[in-house]
């Protein structure tokens, strides 16, 4: 009988992560058994008990926290206890091989502790760093916050049977500050599916008369940096006078009805618009038609070592686009980039007036960074890697019995 892995994730729902979706499907074409768990959507992902091309789906109701710190421990709580639940029932039902557990939070490793002593792996896909999640979310939250994150982060570590981290960054953080060795830690980079991003044809109604279409795809949440896009463009207004583009912020999160307050606080109601979560046919219209794409996120202890999607999202679209200097968006985006320096609103207003002025560096940075995703950052590079690393996993197991 094949491998039976059960992934656990808590900060979204499946198959809305497209991350934790593109693991499991890829899992599943490898001939693996897969069970995720994973919490509701608000409008969607909302059955308790799906199965989506082979993938079983166990979900549990989670309000979002709110406010505080006090207000993830509730959640993390309340999600720690069905997780628990519903992986002891499927343990029940049919025995896990490996435990996949994706952060935040970084509790999981309690779940996985259960189910060990029947003979399951533990693995640990490093989603976030929580420690400098934290930090940024809450940067008076004081030390003692910071030590009790990463009391977890390095409990997590020690006890995983091996560790996936998303890019370089966070491999150094599992083998510096987890004190693993490196054969433990394999890297499988968070990547388009390029079946995904077809371009299309250009819609020009989505310009709203406009003659430039610029677009954000992503997360809004406190670190993501939609403030200061939206202070960037009203610098591009007031600072540079440029009042021919319109813009498009195609996502949802916590802090999305703050970001609608502050565009109109700014007087941008005539110059943005917010969409919520779109299907994948109006984010290919929409890159389709961008002349140049957002990558606002600030520099923190956080984004600076972290693979942004929406970086190589954009670049899959043959899109050139702006974005603060940050270590892995350089990395990633290399010369398909304009780079302001860090968290300064006005020259990130600069960066797309420098390149809506030119159209040619414009299409060479759209190819270049195609190119880039074609030859090393599409999903296909990543799966292979992820087969591979659960291949090693269990011949692993097999050469120990």
């Amino acid at each position: 009988m094949s491998r039976h892995i059960l992934i656990l994730v808590e900060n979204l729902s499946v198959p809305f992560d497209r991350r934790v979706w593109q693991e499991s499907s890829a899992l599943v074409e490898a001939g693996y058994r897969v069970t995720v768990i994973c919490p509701m959507g608000a409008t969607q992902d909302c059955e308790p008990d799906a199965t989506l091309d082979g993938v079983r789906i166990l979900r549990y109701p989670l309000r979002a926290a709110e406010g505080g710190p006090l207000g993830y421990l509730r959640e993390y709580g309340l999600a720690l206890w069905h997780t628990t639940r519903l992986a002891l029932r499927v343990r029940r039902d049919d025995p896990v091989d490996a435990v996949h557990a994706c952060n935040p939070p970084d509790l999981l490793f309690l779940v996985a502790a259960l189910l060990r002593p029947a003979g399951a792996k533990f693995v640990f896909d490093h989603h976030d760093l929580v420690p400098e999640l934290f930090l940024s979310r809450f940067p008076r939250g004081g030390p003692i916050l910071y030590w009790a994150t990463r009391l977890l982060e390095r409990l997590t570590l020690a006890s995983a049977d091996a560790v996936i981290s998303t890019n370089e960054s966070y491999r150094r953080v599992a083998l510096d500050r987890g004190h693993l060795p490196p054969e433990r830690v394999t890297v499988v980079r968070s990547a388009p599916d390029l079946s995904r991003f077809v371009c299309r044809d250009p819609d020009p109604n989505l310009k709203r008369g406009k003659r430039y279409l610029a677009a954000y795809l992503g997360v809004m949440g406190p670190q993501d940096g939609v403030d200061y896009a939206l202070r960037a463009l009203a610098h591009l207004r007031d600072g540079i006078g440029r009042d021919d583009l319109h813009c498009i912020f195609m996502g949802a999160g916590d802090s999305f009805d703050d970001m609608v307050a502050l565009s109109e606080k700014l007087g941008l109601t005539d110059m943005v618009e917010f969409t919520g979560r779109v299907p994948d046919e109006f984010v290919q219209r929409c890159l389709s038609t961008a002349d140049v794409c957002l990558a606002p996120d600030p520099r923190n202890p956080l984004n600076d070592v972290s693979t942004m999607n929406k970086v190589v999202e954009y670049m899959a679209m043959g899109r050139p686009l702006v974005s603060f200097e940050l270590v892995e968006s350089r990395v990633s985006a290399g010369e398909s980039a304009v780079y302001a320096p860090a968290n300064d609103e006005a020259a990130f207003g600069a960066g797309i007036d420098e390149l809506l002025r030119d159209p040619q560096k414009r299409h060479r940075m759209g190819q270049l960074g195609r190119a880039r995703v074609e030859q090393q950052l599409s999903w296909e590079t990543s799966r292979r890697a992820l087969t591979d690393f659960y291949a090693r996993l269990f011949a692993a197991e097999r050469v120990r019995r």
